[in-house]
């Protein structure tokens, strides 16, 4: 696999690409619906890595009866005092539905765990207990797909300063936000003992290089396509780049295929 990011693609070779995964897209939820089947898309990542844009074009053309996105915010008092996983829970995909977490269960291994919203029993507990939980809900026939959106400190840092700038991308703009850049390395560490901790066969993570936005959006499409069963699939265009997107590996941590 090459460590360069590849050239950003040509603007209508994006769209027209686009435009074909996303008829894929609804082969696959006309499946799904037809099968009973239950698939549940998390999108983890740095702050700015790109999980909006990708879940904007993946729903853009389904059915919203049956595709939800899920982006809980701050927990409430109940919340803190039930079971870390019930409110999660409670937003799993039922038969016939596709679900995509904007941010999932891995907001415990990442933001709480850098910026002190958890303590480390809770932390610990949580690293434990997270592929039990994951092994579960594969068992019980969910379908579990989870990806990281990866991108180098200084695209993060371009994307973080376009948000102050864009009058509509105010509401994207967060306190978290502004610790990003500062708390860089400690993100690092806490994505690479995650990734340490919670790769495992049920659910193993993809990682996606997220640096050239339409790149990313198309082959987590196609990753995703490529890797659920539907009726009438064009293999050849499901084709993810190994570039761009990959199943998670030590190696990459050092290699410069995942960024340091």
């Amino acid at each position: 696999m090459s460590k360069k990011h590849p050239p950003k693609a040509d603007k209508q070779v994006y769209k027209d690409t686009l435009q074909l995964l996303q008829v894929e897209l609804v082969k696959l939820q006309n499946h799904i619906i037809k099968h009973g089947d239950k698939i549940l898309i998390i999108l983890e990542g740095r702050d700015a890595g790109g999980k909006d844009g990708t879940i904007k074009r993946i729903i853009q053309h389904l059915s919203p009866r049956e595709i939800r996105v899920v982006a809980l915010g701050k927990p409430s008092d109940r919340d803190l005092s039930t079971w870390y996983f019930q409110r999660y829970t409670h937003h799993l995909p039922a038969a016939q539905e596709m679900v995509l977490f904007n941010r999932s269960w891995y907001n415990r291994a990442g933001v709480e765990r850098v910026m002190g919203f958890c303590n480390d029993d809770e932390y610990h507990e949580f690293i434990e207990t997270v592929s039990h939980y994951e092994q579960l809900l594969v068992r019980s026939g969910i379908k579990l797909l989870k990806y990281y959106l990866d991108i180098s400190k200084a695209e993060q840092k371009e994307r973080l300063k376009q948000r102050q700038k864009d009058p509509l991308k105010q509401w994207k703009i967060s306190p978290i936000d502004k610790e990003a850049q500062k708390h860089w390395q400690q993100y690092s560490e806490a994505r690479n003992i995650m990734f340490a901790r919670t790769h495992h066969l049920s659910a193993p993570w993809t990682v996606v290089r997220s640096d050239d936005k339409q790149a990313a959006r198309i082959n987590i499409i196609k990753d995703l396509l490529f890797r659920l069963d539907y009726k009438g699939k064009d293999e050849a265009l499901v084709l993810p780049d190994a570039n761009i997107v990959f199943n998670y590996e030590e190696s990459y941590l050092h290699n410069g295929m995942i960024a340091p």
